[in-house]
C-alpha cells in the first residue's frame, strides 16, 4: 500500500504558501481546486494558501495572476490574501512553500514535531522537483504564464499520487 495515498478517509488539507499570497499560492490554490474537481478527487483534499507577510491581507490575487489564470479557465477571483497562522501547522498535512526563502521561513517557525509537513511546492513534480517556483510579481505577463506551467504540472502529479 502507498503511504501517500488517501484511503477516502479524512480530506488531505493542503497549504500553499508564497510571500503575500497574491501571486504564486493563490495561483496554486485556485488550480488544485479546479484540478481535483475535474479529476473527480475533490472530496479528498482541502486547498488552501497563505503568504509569509502582511502586505496584501484581504486582497484578491494580482490582477495579472487572475488574467492569466482565466484565460485558461481557472477562476482566482474569490480567493483573499491571509497570513501564515501558528495554527496552520497543526491544521495542515502539507504544506508547501513556493520557494526556498518561504522554506526557511516555515521551518523557523514550525514546531519541530510538525516539520515533517514543510516541502518546497515544486518537489510535487518529478520535472521541476528541487527548483523554486520563481516570483512573477515585478516581471512580466510572460513569468505568469510559467507560473501556471508549473502550477498545473506539480498540482497533477501531487494529486493523482495521493489518491
Amino acid at each position: 500500500m502507498n503511504p501517500e495515498k488517501n484511503n477516502h478517509q479524512s480530506p488531505v488539507r493542503v497549504l500553499f504558501v508564497c510571500t503575500g499570497n497574491i501571486c504564486r499560492s493563490p495561483t496554486a490554490e485556485g488550480l488544485a481546486r479546479q484540478l481535483a474537481v475535474s479529476l473527480g478527487v475533490a472530496e479528498r483534499f482541502e486547498f488552501d494558501s497563505a503568504g509569509t507577510h502582511a502586505y496584501h491581507v484581504g486582497e484578491a490575487p494580482d490582477l495579472r495572476a487572475r488574467k492569466a489564470a482565466r484565460a485558461r479557465g481557472y477562476d482566482l477571483s474569490a480567493l483573499r490574501a491571509r497570513m501564515v497562522e501558528p495554527e496552520d501547522f497543526e491544521k495542515f498535512d502539507l504544506i508547501l512553500a513556493m520557494d526556498r526563502s518561504h522554506l526557511v521561513y516555515l521551518q523557523r517557525i514550525c514546531p519541530p514535531h510538525l516539520a515533517h509537513k514543510l516541502d518546497l511546492f515544486l518537489n510535487q513534480s518529478r520535472r521541476f522537483a528541487g527548483q523554486d517556483l520563481d516570483d512573477p510579481y515585478y516581471g512580466g505577463p510572460e513569468g505568469f504564464e510559467v507560473v501556471l506551467d508549473q502550477c498545473e504540472d506539480a498540482l497533477r502529479e501531487m494529486l493523482v499520487r495521493r489518491t
